[in-house]
């Protein structure tokens, strides 16, 4: 089969790309920014590409176009479809079709920690040799790809539960059809696409009612949100985690410790790289999902010992002059304070200067503002790129006083950054997308 996809730079769709030409179809593809390192990855494997969505493209006359959901009404190529009535569909709906189609897919959802947690998921199985195909919204350092086909039915997939397509409104995950599932929170966000909470929780009651009777619902008990789910109607086993007379993790930042709480009162342990409540979490999340392929307990505790996070989880940057740069991709308020709160408790009283850029489309309406000061509570500087907000950055850090600077030029901001650090410090920068090189600028003068 050809298939040409609409969009095919994104991290979804390139990744669905790379599962199609490794599944012996033939792949093209266009996108408005065709620029390394995605373009560099999808050359590799021998897709064309093609910038632009010139209405000359419908001549390559695939079988049928994959249409991305960044691609909208009034897209000369996908208007052009439409005008010819030739097929079409959405990436989920033709990944769910053509790849996953008699797989055991293991699908992990939520608001925050879908990447981390399938990230860990994946590495669980392939630490027990069961070779399992993923398509992640992020590289996991372990395999140093986003996707792959695997050699087993076991599939790991980050259930996004934003929107499929310009034709379907519907999430994304209600297309995978997954046996196992980690439901890992559920809060207010994708502001949008959706007017409020209840309206997502629509979304994933969706999912679960996908869910077959033999599968297996993974999900944390400390969400009011994910219970009001589960009792519009549940037809699965619910396994939970976050429980405090159950399954939960505690551990020691400091020392690398994770502890895994049994119901029956075992208790594992084992030492691994990560920090923070949250990939604790994640982590008991995806050690109950992988043993329900399989997997004991003992055997996931001993994988996640060498997991390696996930490229852009508080990953070191560089290090000049005695001050750390971490990159992370936190943009969600709840994401910002738990990243924060991660790496406090690992550096203990060390300054942390943290770098945000409310670039996200919820970020971008405002919605969240009033709960930023809050979120960056625990850091001792805050510095944020205000550029091309439609709000006022400055109001809404207000509350912060003389610990939040906020700056419309890119520039302005590094020298500011730069001068206020200090030997010692750790400046954790925060965005959903490449803040300018911003970490390379300000690693660069450092060194001046």
């Amino acid at each position: 089969m050809h298939i040409h996809i609409l969009g095919i730079c994104g991290t979804f769709m390139g990744g669905v790309a790379q599962l199609a030409v490794d599944s012996g179809h033939k792949v093209t593809g266009c996108d408005a920014n065709v620029y390394p390192p995605m373009s560099d990855q999808l050359r590799g494997a021998g897709i064309e590409l093609i910038e632009g969505f010139d209405a000359e493209q419908l001549k390559l006359a695939p079988d049928v176009f994959v249409i991305g959901n960044a691609i909208s009404r009034g897209n000369p190529l996908l208007e052009a479809i439409l005008d010819k009535g030739l097929p079409y569909v959405s990436g989920p709906q033709w990944l769910a079709e053509n790849l996953l189609q008699g797989r055991w897919v293991l699908g992990v959802a939520g608001t925050h920690g879908k990447t981390t947690t399938a990230s860990m998921l994946a590495w669980i199985l392939e630490a027990a040799n069961m070779d399992p195909g993923f398509l992640i919204g992020g590289v996991p350092l372990n395999f140093g790809v986003s996707a792959r086909l695997g050699g087993t039915p076991f599939f790991v997939i980050e259930a996004d539960e934003y929107d499929t397509a310009f034709c379907d409104k519907r999430s994304k995950f209600v297309h995978y059809r997954p046996r196992t599932v980690v439901l890992n929170n559920l809060e207010f966000d994708h502001a949008d696409i959706f007017s409020d909470l209840a309206a997502i929780e629509t979304q994933f009651h969706h999912l679960i009612r996908t869910l077959p009777q033999s599968g297996l619902i993974v999900s944390n008990a400390a969400e009011a949100s994910l219970d009001r789910v589960l009792q519009r109607g549940c037809w699965t086993p619910v396994e939970r985690f976050n429980d405090p007379d159950g399954y939960r993790v505690t551990g020691d930042d400091a020392r690398g410790e994770l502890v895994l709480h049994s119901p029956d009162g075992k208790v594992r342990r084992t030492i691994w790289g990560l920090s923070g409540e949250h990939n604790r979490a994640n982590a008991c999340a995806a050690l109950l999902a992988a043993r329900h392929v399989g997997v004991p307990l003992e055997q996931g505790l001993d994988a996640l010992s060498r997991f390696e996070n996930v490229k852009r989880r508080m990953e070191v940057r560089g290090e000049v002059r005695g001050v750390t740069v971490y990159d992370d991709f936190a943009h969600h308020p709840t994401a910002i304070a738990t990243t924060v709160a991660g790496l406090r408790r690992k550096i203990g009283k060390a300054r942390i200067l943290a770098v945000l850029e409310p670039r996200s489309n919820t970020m971008k309406l405002g919605t969240m503002k009033a709960q930023l000061p809050d979120s960056l509570r625990e850091v001792d500087l805050a510095f944020c790129f205000a550029g091309n907000l439609g709000w006022d950055a400055r109001a809404a850090l207000a509350p912060m006083g003389e610990r939040a600077v906020v700056e419309d030029d890119l520039d302005r901001l590094v020298d500011q950054i730069v001068i206020a650090a200090q030997p010692g410090d750790h400046i954790l920068v925060m965005s959903n997308g490449g803040f300018g090189g911003i970490h390379g600028k300000i690693l660069a003068g450092l060194t001046e």
